[in-house]
């Protein structure tokens, strides 16, 4: 852009000359006088013109400076692309704010990437600048600190994304999402369930497939189990939490026997009860990836259960020798009903959670084990003992799946299905008589509700589908974050 107006400048200048020097020769020449002009008045004359042509080339060297000086100017600008140039502002705008001082190039190069995070990365912090005096104005009248902008991410950097498992209603045990670092979270619970079951037992020999000699005992057992526990969990990091569960157990059953094809029809109700402390608990759970969009969380456990609660063995049992077996005498049921297994466990498990959505499938396996007992005693009548020697409940192998469904940002609702298969119990290396391999299935339907940050309730819902699965359980959770 400044050649042409060079050229421009420099073809006006030529022809301004040559429009001078054509008016002044077609000027008509005086007439001319009788007497021949001095020769002094013609030098007068072309001194005059001499003085207009240098007063010309003055004008045309001061024209070609001034368009060096904003070629100069044009590359700087080039070579200070950062250099914020301000617009001029109206005269009534210029007395209301002051003039802004353009930032220099290194100042603005130490904050780039630093966005408002400056002060906590340990990044530059960008000064005030103060304002310029607008000429023909007094100083500027300092400006009161407004309120600051919160603080934005860092330029070209994204940010931090939660690599915390999303949260659902829960179903099972064992929680889905972890407490974060530094965090503990108190839940209190209530769980109850009930369970029935009818036994038929034929004692006698058959003469044909229809016709029994003998007797038939029928019996009907009906369980009602009440449990209160108060969990604790911490944070160790935001992957790993530690927690600790201690309930308390009530339960009552009631069995309703009678004997058939023995002159009578009366029938004998057996009813015992129990309330102490259960088995205490210990968890810890690692979160072994970081999940997201179509990608699954996975996270492992090991679960420690003691034998804190009232033991098996350690409760009086409706018999006087022998309460198993061959030459059985009395029911052999308890007269008073523990309150724990009566054996240590450890269980091992990995819990996977997958979002899809809207949906959040998850599940876990696990396996228990139980360690087996040396030199069992069993409290019986009249304050004897019946030696059971070592005892060995089986393992128990678990698996449960579901899935979850956000219906609002407070609510969710969860469906799963909980399978547990219990191994063969052993006494001395030798499977014990009438002890069989037990599968336990339960559907469960959960729902969860927010009622703050910090306070949510949930309530779950199961139904047994086998016969040695409790009919009913519910229990409800409050879990409170601090």
């Amino acid at each position: 852009m400044l050649m042409p107006l060079v050229q421009t400048l420099r073809a006006g200048c030529a022809g301004m000359s040559l429009l001078t020097f054509g008016a002044i020769a077609q000027q008509p020449l005086p007439p001319e006088p009788a007497e021949a002009r001095p020769a002094a008045e013609l030098a007068a004359e072309l001194r005059q013109l001499k003085q207009e042509l240098a007063e010309q080339r003055a004008m045309l060297q001061q024209l070609r400076a001034e368009l060096g000086a904003q070629r100069q100017g044009a590359g700087a600008v080039a070579q200070a692309p950062s250099t914020q140039w301000l617009e001029p502002l109206p005269a009534e705008q210029a007395r209301q704010r002051p003039v802004q001082r353009p930032l220099a190039a290194a100042t603005l190069e130490g904050l780039r990437g630093a966005g408002g995070a400056g002060a906590a990365s340990g990044a530059m912090q960008s000064q005030p600048q103060p304002p310029l005096q607008v000429p023909g104005q007094g100083p500027a009248a300092p400006q009161a600190p407004g309120p600051q902008a919160p603080a934005a991410p860092a330029v070209g950097q994204a940010p931090a994304r939660d690599s915390r498992p999303p949260e659902v209603a829960p179903l099972f045990e064992a929680p889905g999402v972890l407490t974060q670092r530094g965090h503990y979270v108190l839940e209190p619970s209530f769980q109850f369930g009930y369970s029935s079951s009818n036994r038929v037992a034929l004692v006698g020999y058959t003469i044909i497939p229809a016709l029994l000699i003998g007797l038939v005992d029928v019996r009907e057992v009906k369980r009602n189990t009440f449990t209160a526990a108060i969990s604790g969990r911490y944070g160790l990091t935001n992957r790993t939490e530690l927690e600790l569960r201690v309930p308390y157990v009530y339960r009552s059953d009631s069995t309703v026997s009678r004997e058939l094809f023995t002159g009578t029809a009366v029938e004998r109700v057996f009813e015992t009860r129990g309330k102490a402390i259960g088995d205490i608990e210990l968890s810890l759970r690692h979160q072994l990836n970081d999940g997201g969009a179509d990608k699954a969380y996975y996270i492992a456990g090991l679960r420690v259960k003691t034998r804190t609660g009232r033991d098996p063995f350690e409760v009086v049992t409706d018999c006087t020798q022998r309460c198993v077996g061959e030459n059985a005498t009395g029911t052999g049921l308890p007269l008073d009903l523990p309150t724990g297994s009566g054996f240590y466990g450890i269980q091992p498990s990995l819990t996977w959670l997958f979002p899809s959505d809207p949906a959040i499938f998850f599940g876990s396996i696990s396996y228990l084990h139980n360690v087996k007992r040396s030199n069992v005693m069993r409290m019986v009548l009249n304050g004897e003992v019946e030696p059971l020697g070592e005892v060995k409940p089986g393992g128990v192998i678990g698996f449960n799946f579901g899935i979850g469904l956000a219906l609002n940002d407070k609510a969710s609702l969860s469906l799963g299905y909980d399978h547990s298969s219990m191994g063969r119990t052993r006494q001395n290396g030798v499977n014990v008589p009438g002890s069989v391999r037990t599968q336990l299935g339960t559907l469960l339907m959960g729902f969860s509700y927010r009622l703050n940050e910090k306070r949510t309730v949930n309530v779950t819902v199961g139904a047994g589908l086998t016969q040695d699965t409790p009919d009913v359980s519910l229990s409800v959770r409050l879990p409170l974050a601090f």
